[in-house]
């Protein structure tokens, strides 16, 4: 009986039974009581209260895959920005009024808890963010999905401004541990690296190879439950954690040799230590390729190893697996895939490629050729032997095609191997995963359009078939409901809470966009969302900001083709006409910043300075009291955009027209009741054909004026001259206005500019920019027009649901059923 009750106490959803395990695992499995517990401990048994109503559900979905032998998918990514996990695991679950209301009875505050939380750092940007959005559509859509990533000892970094320069400070996140894996000591898997490959003849007569003499490293798994929402479900992300063969060297350290005696155990530990090594350098660049690997091998272990617990007939692995890459990062998994088919299970060549490409699929995330992965083929050589030998194989039978295809076209030849040629060549990644899968998508309807018009042409033309788009979306669990519960509270008074999980449901408050009762309300939330984001910017740092001014928001990495550059200019010019006439009428502006430069990114990391330094000018200039503030907010995180995306007016999305992929960004601003200033790139286009032409600020060059500018000799002085505005601005930073302690010190960013070309085109386009923002605060003055455009922003973004996108994946790339027929979700997701 006691068994039972423990039970029903352990995965009970109402208030008594949350609270009871609540009080107990303080007591019983921290060891705290009242007096004793730190935040941390409180916060702790809560998330162990709500992890354990996860793994009862964990068990039965998994138990449930293997009993109807669900087609799984597997979801491959360096990234994985979860953010903290106690919001999104109580609304999924159902029980967030029942957590805050045990809470209370405890005499204990919801919200102040749930801050104790510090987010995973297991992701730098969009590409981990997209992965986290992902994971929790596959689950609210009942897909046997799994994530697999690797559990970094350190993310990317912490980021401090001093002096207005970005510093660069470990980000130890694990510091107090996690309390939402759960390690699983007894589940390792070895990876090889180095050695050699040995041929021999197998007793069918068939050449084989062996790889030998390996140095290896063994992969512990970390399992961290994902939930679905309200729908029973939990799937799971499994995180690698890289541990040594080896142990302490005992001998060694006897002899007082200490750093030898633990030199092979820190070498191997490194491959899990930090997210993104700087790969400037040889050994940088290594460990990347270590960590690739790494995650690859120990990934496809897992997956042969499942696979054949109900399946002996390795030819039907594409009828029950499908794995996606996101990105080039994990696309060594093909020729990994080879190597296990081949060297340990037997198979020929022909079989298992067939296998391999049928399983295997492929995301692009840019369209940038430099940002397309490469390694020295000296490197992969020495790494992994017998990979190489298979790649150099794909390519051969690769190139044949090609010739078989197009004849003697050396050219398209050198194009399209997957082995780039020179002195030092090199694995072209992308053309890999192009090579060995059977879809290849990209992310938003213009990026997909470009790549195979440009860096994937040669490609689409021998198999224009293996091409799709799949346009990003985010989940508006988190999106809404978590980050601004007080506008989805007001959505759902109005037409309930089917959005939550089937976003085309907000068109029907198209119908409320001049409902002034509603516009009021709607208004009203944006004004405390801005209310909470100024306390928490002058409590950080100290400086009060405007909540009656527009918040002018530009979140997301900096980087030149993302142009925080530009807005900084226009800031400087706002700036400017205040001095010019401090008199004169003036819309308020709030211009917030944040974002994280690679750390060897130097021009990026002179930006952030850049808007510092204008930051300190304006912010202390009397004259410009609050009209004008600008604000740049250290170490963006999930949870830093959780309170800066429902506070935004105006929604910055302002990259070189071809450059962005898609962003998600500028949906969650959009679904919050932003509007957008943004250029037609990525997935502006697609926001702007939803929510209409007249609600969106459109601005600047297209794909196609810019190729033609280019083409037509570009001069950004033709620009500089023709804006007395711009140039003003320019020579301002060029000439030491905002650095008067160092004049040159922003000459990089200028010279950029005038010598370098303007590659990323600021000058061009930044014109009709400050004539559209010129628009946005005439409307911004009309209140009612300005919050029926946001209401309308609201109400039709619905398209860019994560649920949408995965569904679409699934039915069209994965091929597995969603909640069974599949007819419940394509209702859900039908657009109304």
């Amino acid at each position: 009986m006691s068994d039972i009750t423990e039970s029903i106490t352990r995965t009970g959803m109402d208030v008594e039974s949350i609270k009871r395990d609540i009080s107990n695992h303080l007591r019983f499995t921290l060891a705290c009581d009242e007096h004793s517990a730190s935040d941390w401990d409180i916060y702790k048994s809560v998330v162990l209260s709500v992890r354990d109503r996860l793994h009862d559900k964990w068990l039965k979905t998994q138990q449930g895959y293997y009993r109807d032998d669900s087609k799984r998918v597997y979801y491959i990514s360096m990234e994985f920005l979860i953010g903290r996990l106690l919001d999104n695991a109580v609304i999924n679950l159902g029980i967030m009024d029942e957590t805050r209301e045990a809470l209370e009875s405890m005499g204990l505050d919801y919200d102040q808890i749930r801050e104790t939380e510090q987010d995973a750092a297991l992701g730098n940007g969009g590409l981990g963010r997209l992965a986290a959005c992902f994971l929790d559509s596959m689950a609210t859509l009942g897909i046997a999905g799994y994530g697999y990533g690797i559990r970094y000892d350190y993310g990317i970094f912490h980021q401090q401004i001093v002096n207005g320069y970005q510093v660069e400070q470990p980000d130890n996140w694990l510091q107090y541990g996690f309390p939402w894996d759960r390690p699983r000591a007894k589940l390792v898997r070895r990876v090889k690296f180095h050695g050699r490959s040995v041929p021999y003849t197998d007793e069918k007569g068939d050449l084989r190879f062996r790889w030998v003499d390996t140095q290896d490293v063994f992969a512990l798994a970390h399992d961290m439950p994902v939930p679905g929402y309200k729908n029973e479900v939990v799937n799971n992300l499994r995180l690698w954690k890289a541990t040594s063969t080896t142990s302490l060297d005992l001998s060694r350290f006897n002899q007082g040799d200490y750093i030898e005696a633990v030199r092979d155990m820190e070498l191997h530990e490194n491959i899990s230590r930090i997210l993104y090594p700087n790969d400037k350098i040889f050994v940088g660049q290594e460990l990347r390729l270590k960590q690739e690997y790494f995650l690859v091998s120990a990934t496809l272990q897992d997956i042969m190893e499942r696979f054949k617990k109900s399946n002996s007939d390795l030819r039907k692995l594409p009828e029950k697996v499908a794995v996606q890459c996101n990105d080039t990062h994990p696309n060594l998994a093909i020729p990994e895939m080879m190597r296990i088919l081949m060297d340990e299970e037997g198979l020929d060549w022909d079989t298992s490629w067939d296998i391999t490409t049928k399983t295997m699929a492929y995301t692009n995330h840019t369209i940038l050729p430099e940002a397309l992965e490469r390694w020295p083929v000296s490197l992969v050589r020495s790494l992994l032997p017998r990979h190489l030998q298979i790649i150099y194989e794909i390519n051969k039978r690769f190139l044949n095609t090609v010739h078989d295809k197009f004849g003697d076209d050396l050219s398209r030849v050198r194009r399209m191997s997957i082995i780039s040629e020179g002195e030092q060549p090199s694995v072209q990644m992308a053309n890999l995963g192009i090579v060995g899968s059977h879809k290849v998508n990209g992310v938003a309807q213009l990026h997909s359009e470009l790549i195979v018009k440009t860096i994937f042409r040669d490609f689409y033309e021998l198999w224009p078939e293996k091409f799709t788009n799949k346009t990003n979306g985010i989940t508006p669990r988190r999106w809404l409901k978590q980050c601004n519960p007080k506008l989805a509270g007001l959505i759902n008074d109005k037409i309930g809470d089917g959005w939550v999980n089937a976003l085309y449901e907000l068109k029907e408050l198209d119908k409320y966009a001049e409902d002034k009762v509603f516009v009021k309300a709607f208004a009203g939330i944006k004004k405390e969302n801005k209310k909470r984001l100024a306390e928490y910017v002058e409590k950080t740092l100290g400086i009060r900001l405007n909540v009656d001014s527009i918040f002018d928001i530009q979140i997301k990495r900096i980087h030149e083709y993302k142009r925080q550059l530009m807005a900084a200019l226009h800031t400087v010019v706002l700036y400017n006409r205040i001095k010019a006439n401090p008199d004169a009428p003036f819309q308020p502006r709030t211009v917030l910043f944040a974002g994280k430069a690679a750390p060897g990114y130097s021009m990026a990391k002179m930006h952030i300075k850049l808007i510092n330094s204008i930051a300190d000018v304006i912010n202390n200039d009397p004259e410009v009291g609050d009209k004008l503030k600008c604000v740049f907010l250290p170490d963006y995180s999930v949870s830093l955009a959780e309170r800066l995306i429902p506070s935004a007016d105006l929604s910055e999305q302002i990259s070189t027209a071809g450059m962005e992929a898609s962003g998600t960004g500028n949906m969650k601003f959009a679904l919050n009741g932003a509007i957008t200033i943004g250029t037609l790139d990525g997935a502006n286009i697609e926001i702007r054909e939803e929510v209409g032409d007249e609600n969106i600020f459109i601005f600047g060059l297209t794909v196609d004026e810019i190729e033609r500018l280019r083409k037509e000799g570009y001069n950004p002085w033709d620009y500089l001259n023709a804006s007395k505005e711009l140039k003003q601005a320019f020579e301002q930073i060029r000439d030491g206005y905002f650095s008067p302690e160092n004049p040159g010190l922003f000459h990089s960013i200028t010279n950029a500019i005038t010598d370098g070309g303007d590659y990323f085109m600021v000058c061009a386009d930044f014109e009709a920019y400050a004539d559209t923002q010129k628009d946005v605060e005439a409307l911004y003055k009309k209140p009612q027009e300005w919050f029926k455009k946001a209401i309308y922003n609201t109400a039709r973004i619905g398209k860019f649901s994560s649920d949408r996108t995965i569904y679409e994946y699934a039915t069209e790339i994965w091929g597995c059923e969603i909640d069974k027929s599949g007819e419940k979700a394509k209702k859900r997701l039908a657009k109304k």
